[in-house]
């Protein structure tokens, strides 16, 4: 394992096994002295924030987008301190912590045994929502999740999710598709964060005025199964609490080809999520890449490869 490697993973532990027991408004503290010091040292996460913020509100000044890019770094802390915080929570904590709208979409689905996939943004705590769904609907769900370096530090977030009550599948591998889709037809939720696929699976939509790619999932998973597919956006405000709505379902087209319908059903999404990116830029965790504009060119071939 290479030092960097190394030094992440040891990072990581040591949030899970201190932060959580630190008092709650300590770790309040915490999670903003160091936004603001990572804010402050304007590395590339914080300046592709600033650059993705950009493109929600493209007539934002320069200061606007500053005071946007803090915010958004506090919110983001705001996540880590929650879930590093997570384990520890009692079940009244996890219970009170969140305050969905419009449930009855998710409720009213799984009650119809079709199953349900939720399809959500980088927006706020999308772990705390999750463990608010096993706690107060005590709603078993399924997720995937990326293989991250080292291999420890994927552990760790598998075993993290598992103990708020998920069950957690590698999203490399082949597998993952066929178990979301038994899951779906057995009547079961699946959860699925689905605002960013740069992989050539993606699917192109138009998202605040430019071509990005979104994850094709959900939209599959709900034509070949039958299941609900609901949109979800997450917001916070000034209390502890996190807000969030359940989306009217995104309706599978009556006509085209699967690649038709599934790009209509994924504009849908980004459509949904755009509208909730809006309301609350400084909640979006987005500190990656994007939009293709963005993206490096590929080299050019040389000539021998071009002979």
């Amino acid at each position: 394992m290479r030092v960097q490697e190394r030094l992440t993973d040891a990072l990581y532990g040591a949030g899970w096994s201190t932060v959580k027991k630190l008092p709650e408004p300590a770790a309040v503290r915490l999670g903003r002295t160091v936004a603001d010091l990572a804010w402050k040292k304007r590395g590339k996460g914080v300046r592709r924030l600033e650059s993705n913020y950009a493109r929600v509100l493209p007539d934002a000044s320069p200061e606007r987008l500053a005071e946007l890019s803090r915010a958004g770094m506090r919110s983001y802390l705001r996540y880590w301190m929650e879930s590093f915080r997570l384990p520890a929570w009692s079940a009244e904590r996890v219970r009170n912590g969140f305050d969905p709208k419009d449930l009855h979409h998710l409720t009213d689905g799984l009650a119809s045994g079709r199953g349900v996939v939720l399809a959500l943004p980088h927006l706020a705590n999308w772990d705390l929502a999750g463990a608010w769904v096993t706690t107060e609907l005590e709603t078993p769900f399924t997720t995937v999740a990326e293989r991250l370096k080292p291999e420890t530090l994927y552990d760790r977030f598998v075993a993290y999710r598992e103990g708020l009550g998920m069950e957690v599948l590698p999203h490399s591998g082949g597998s993952a598709f066929g178990t979301l889709a038994r899951r779906l037809r057995d009547g079961g939720l699946v959860c699925l964060v689905a605002d960013r696929d740069l992989s050539a699976s993606g699917v192109e939509v138009e998202f605040f005025g430019e071509t990005a790619r979104m994850p094709a999932g959900p939209a599959l998973l709900a034509q070949q199964t039958g299941a609900l597919l609901l949109p979800v956006t997450l917001w916070y405000d000034d209390s502890p609490v996190m807000r969030g709505r359940v989306h009217p379902p995104v309706e599978v087209p009556e006509s085209g080809t699967r690649a038709e319908k599934t790009s209509v059903m994924t504009q849908a999404l980004a459509d949904v999520f755009a509208r909730g990116i809006s309301k609350h830029p400084e909640d979006w965790h987005m500190l990656q890449r994007l939009w293709l504009a963005d993206l490096e060119p590929s080299p050019a071939p040389s000539k021998e490869r071009r002979a």
